[in-house]
Order: C-alpha cells, then structure tokens, then sequence
C-alpha cells in the first residue's frame, strides 16, 4: 500500500473491524477458553496484515475520467489514494474483513468522490455513463452482504460515491410530524437533529451509530424498535433519487394515494442500483415521554416464542419485543458471568431471555405494559424485572465489537438473518441450525448456533443467527461453502433469503428463487430504463 495520506474526510469505522477504532474488545478468560478448548484455535493460526502492508490493486482510472471527475466536483473532492480507497473498499461483512487481513493484493475502488447536491450527482453519473465507470453508492460502510464491494463488471474502473455531504435536516413539518433528511445523514446525527426539536425518527439497527438515512431506505432496513415504530421502509414517505435518466421526487403529499403501484418500492431495498437515493421525507414522532423496561425468561424456546406471538397479534404495544433461544442465553451469561451467576451476581437461570420495552405518554406505556406483562405471564413467562432489558438497551450496539478478536484468535464468526410464519419458525430454525453444524463438522470444527427473534409481525418473525466454528484453512472459501448450504436450505424451508441486511452480492444468486424468473426479469427491465449502460452498483441485487 502507498503511504500517500488522505485527501478526503475518513470514514469513522476502523478500516479491518467493526467500528471505533479507540474501542478495542479484548476476549475474556471465558471467551478465550471456549475458542481454545471447544474450537482448538487460537491467535496462532491467524496472518494478519497491517495496513501499511495492504497492497491495493493500483488505480485503473486514466488521467481524463479523473480531470472529468474533478471538473464535476473540484479537486478536493475526488481521490485516487489508497488512504482513501481502503477504507472504501466493502462493507463489514465477516469475508470483507477476511480479506483485509490477506497478504494478497486487494480490490478497492478506483478512486472516492464526494458530491454535495442533486445536480452534482447527475453530473457525475452521465460522466461515468459517458466514460464506461461503475458507481457505487457509499453511505456508513456497514453492508454485511456485499452490497459495497467494489466491482466493475464491464467497466474501465469503478468509483465509491461518499454520500456524507448530504448531511442535512431539510424540513420538519410538526403538524404531520414529517422531516425530509439527507441521505447522508447517520443514524445518531439524524436523531440529534430532529431531538433539538423534540422529535425523534426512533430506527435503530445494530448499526445505528454509522449506518446512513440513504442506506437505511435503499436495503429496507430494520431497528430494534421496529415491534413499536416499525421498519425502516414503513416510516418513508417520500424519497428524492437521482438515476442516470434524470431526478425523481417519489411521495405526494397525503398519507395513502391510489394512482397506480408506489414507485417508491422500486427503490425502497434497491442498494443503489436503479439510483441514487439523496433526501428521504420520514414519518417522525415527539421524544418519547416515558420508558418502561421489563425482561422475562421462558422455559424454552417454543414457550416464548408463542407468547411472543399472541403479543403481537393481540397488539399490546411494546416498542422492542425480542427472545434468545436457549444456546444464546445461556453463553451470554456464560462469557459475562461468573460460573453459575449471571451478570448480576445472582444464580445463573435456564431457559430463554425475552425483552420488552414500551415507550411513549405515560399513561399509555403504562397501559401497554400492563397489558404486555399479562399476555406473558399467561403464557408461560416469569419476569425478571427492568435491569436485564436496560443492560440489553444499554449495549445493544456493541455486540459487533466481539467479532474482531474473535476472527483475530482464529474463530469464523458471522451473523444471518431471515423470516417465515409462525407456524412454519421452529421447523426452519431447526433446519438452519441442522445444517451450520453438518456443514461446520465437514471442516472438523465444533460449532454454536445462537438465535433469536429479531423482529415480530402478526403473521410471522425474523430469526437472526450468530454463527461461532473454527477457521480451516481458506476461511473465506469455508464461510461461503457454509452460507450457500445455508441459503439453499432458507428457500427449501420456506424462509426469506433476507429480511434485513439486503441482497447485495452474497445472495443475489438466489434472487431467482426468492422472487422467480418473472420476478427478475421486472428487476431487469427496471434496470434497463433507469440504468441502461448498467454503472450503477452492478453485481448487486440482480442475478
């Protein structure tokens, strides 16, 4: 790698792991043990590389795309440095990591450009359009599906289009209590600008604190408060999108309108490959005035998850409502704890850990919680009162940080996620875990298989797995062997191949059996009319 420094603004995660780079996790004497005695690895049997030692395949961009570029922007908002291009090279995915740690020479943008309007952006498109130059849209960096890496297909080069300059807060409208954002925009700077006018957006997945309002819209994303505000692509009411045929203000005014399909949904979850999402119109809510917290355990899985069912379909009202199965209770106790207490220095419980809470006008967070506490105790739930869900809350973005030195002391470790019905929960999720563990055992490894239910709708949940085996030999070649058996057995067993993290590169290969082949060639011919040179994130979302 050169040691040419940075020109742009640096992306704030650490550019081979999850997050700040001034919050290092160091593995406990638990967590060391587990990795040493139950997988046989250790730090030993990983090569890292420093990132002065990165090698970055060199820039493919020729001196005229690069001045046409410039021309666009200025020159101090395009770069060609590697200290630039690096930290702009894929999302965070497990194998994106892997791959920053390689020796071997690795793919990266060819150059970073950052615009700062809707005209720019257009401008920037018909040039790369014009000079045959892949675009990939670049919010907070966080995919974990391959929807950043930089691929150029065709195309002479590819460039990562850093949407930070789209940071504002537009418009807040406290009548409709609507705010127009910029894409940009992350999750925390987002709420801090609409909290200084007592308003809240109230999405937060676990990568809130560097995800953007743009990557939020454009892979359909899912927060931890979804029971009470609900997805990410239920809140938007209206997007502004720049494609290579021009702008798009999709939303009129009004709550519902009838004039034939939204055409809102075509860019709701599209990861940037019709366009470019640029200002979001957002349904907001006052600051909650109340918080009342409540975790529960269940005897087993099957017990909570029922109850959980017949919360949400009797509509009770809490804002966060979730379940661990018994395998990750139990090593979250386990890897926070002493042995045989839990994090609280009482006797370690059995079962399953649930979380609950309710937020809103007092009176009514008393009401729900009140008729939430009834449902599960009916059904089979114990309450362990507010601290465990307020520690919940108070980590609930940390659990990525574990990742690093896990992968560091020779552990694969990755996460998954996906839906189906209630009556059809148990069967997947035993299916999933059935085959993790066959696949995990080919490559002589133990393995654990952690689940919990993520997210909760009438007729169904989201099941998000947390994957824990040895790494043998190739890992990045183990994990996508592991993960194709998996995706196979999601279509077999009637799950989504996603229902948060998005399509991306690493499931588009099943797209055809998740939407079917009419359903692809719709993609497609959307492609053609919004996108016909195809610089548009390609690789991405369509098989």
């Amino acid at each position: 790698m050169t040691t040419s420094r940075p020109q742009l603004p640096t992306p704030p995660m650490r550019w081979d792991g999850w997050g700040d780079p001034g919050q290092v996790t160091e593995l406990s004497g638990t967590q060391l043990a587990m990795v040493r005695d139950l997988l046989k690895v250790s730090a030993d049997d990983v090569r890292a590389v420093s990132r002065e030692a990165v090698r970055l395949r060199p820039s493919a961009l020729d001196a005229a795309g690069l001045a046409a570029l410039e021309a666009v922007v200025g020159s101090d908002k395009v770069s060609t440095a590697d200290a630039d291009r690096l930290p702009r090279a894929g999302g965070k995915s497990t194998l994106d990591l892997l791959r920053r740690k390689d020796n071997a020479e690795q793919d990266a943008p060819d150059a970073v450009v950052l615009p700062g309007s809707d005209a720019e952006v257009a401008e920037l498109l018909a040039v790369c359009a014009e000079r045959g130059i892949a675009v990939v849209p670049f919010g907070g960096g966080t995919s974990v599906v391959g929807g950043l890496d930089p691929l150029r297909g065709t195309f002479t080069a590819v460039v990562s289009l850093d949407l930070r300059r789209f940071d504002a807060l537009h418009e807040l409208d406290e009548v409709d209590q609507t705010a127009v954002l910029g894409a940009g925009l992350t999750g925390p700077a987002a709420e801090g600008l609409l909290a200084a006018q007592g308003f809240e957006l109230g999405h937060y997945p676990q990568s809130f604190r560097y995800a953007t309002i743009g990557g939020f819209a454009a892979t359909r994303s899912s927060g931890q408060d979804s029971a009470g505000f609900g997805r990410f692509d239920e809140m938007v009411r209206g997007l502004r999108v720049v494609t290579t045929r021009g702008v798009l203000e999709l939303g009129r005014p009004g709550p519902k309108n009838a004039a034939g399909p939204d055409l809102r949904q075509l860019f709701l979850g599209s990861e940037g490959v019709f366009g470019v999402i640029t200002a979001v119109r957002v349904r907001v809510h006052p600051v909650p005035k109340a918080k009342a917290y409540e975790a529960w355990t269940f005897p087993d899985f099957a017990t909570g998850a029922a109850a959980l069912r017949v919360v949400e379909q009797l509509d009770t009202g809490p804002t966060v409502l979730r379940l661990s199965d018994e395998v990750e209770t139990a090593l979250n106790l386990a890897t926070v704890a002493a042995p045989g207490k839990d994090d609280a220095g009482e006797p370690q419980q059995g079962g399953c850990l649930g979380v609950t809470v309710f937020e809103g006008e007092p009176e009514l967070v008393a009401a729900r919680h009140d008729a939430t506490r009834r449902v599960l105790e009916r059904h089979g739930g114990t309450s362990l009162g507010a601290d465990k869900a307020q520690r919940w809350e108070a980590h609930r973005f940390d659990g990525p940080y574990l990742r690093d030195p896990l992968l560091a002391n020779g552990a694969l470790v990755e996460t998954l996620e996906t839906a189906t019905s209630w009556s059809n929960l148990a069967a997947l999720k035993q299916a999933v875990t059935e085959t993790i563990q066959a696949k995990f055992g080919e490559y002589d490894s133990l393995c654990l298989v952690l689940c919990h239910i993520s997210h909760v709708y009438d007729t169904g949940a989201s099941l998000y797995f947390t994957v824990i085996g040895a790494q043998r030999g190739d890992a990045i070649a183990q994990w996508r062997d592991i993960k194709a058996a998996v995706n196979d057995v999601l279509m077999t067993y009637g799950g989504t191949i996603t229902h948060h993290h998005a399509v991306g590169a690493d499931h588009s290969d099943w797209m055809t059996d998740e939407i079917g082949d009419v359903g692809v060639e719709i993609l497609r011919a959307v492609k053609a009319t919004l996108d016909p040179v195809g610089i548009l994130n390609p690789g991405k979302l369509i098989p």
